[in-house]
């Protein structure tokens, strides 16, 4: 059984990976309406992996012998002035959602629980990999532009991203 600390905090983070998958799947219809295909694709797989994150801790709390909770999401607030705009925004929040991550860690280390200390390496590990994925977008766009033939290489370059 987890510490109720522990449970009210990975909840959180329950929601916090919800709202990152409607976030991403909200931003890839404002792509999918302007018709840059590839770049919708990258965002709905990222989404798919977001709401997959969630699934992952609501299958330790209740592995852990805890209620999973699954509350209400906030509708995304995301501003499509830009490309870069975007993409600025995509690695702010995976940036938030690392720190929401450590904070669990923390907190696993303070309650001394060595199981869910464990268990949370992964997302440790999966957000580096995520903070440097939508920095590296973020690069190309600067580098290629918001029109023209950069934006066309990068939007075929999106879509070769294969769902894990």
């Amino acid at each position: 059984m987890l510490d109720p600390k522990m449970e009210k905090q990975l909840n959180q983070q329950v929601a916090e990976e919800m709202y990152s998958s409607n976030l991403y799947l909200d931003m890839a219809m404002h792509y999918a309406n302007v018709g840059l295909d590839g770049f919708a694709h990258w965002l709905r797989v990222q989404a798919t992996e977001e709401r997959d994150h969630a699934l992952k801790i609501t299958d330790y709390i209740s592995q852990q012998g805890s209620r999973a909770v699954i509350g209400a999401l906030a509708e995304p607030k995301a501003k499509y002035d830009s490309n870069k705009v975007i993409f600025e925004q995509v690695l702010h929040h995976e940036q938030h959602i690392s720190k929401c991550i450590h904070q669990l860690v923390d907190l696993a280390i303070s309650l001394k629980d060595h199981a869910t200390q464990a268990f949370l390496q992964w997302f440790v590990t999966e957000q580096v990999e995520e903070e440097e994925q939508a920095g590296k977008i973020l690069n190309l766009l600067k580098i290629a532009g918001e029109h023209g033939p950069g934006l066309i290489s990068m939007d075929r370059y999106l879509a070769s991203r294969a769902a894990e």
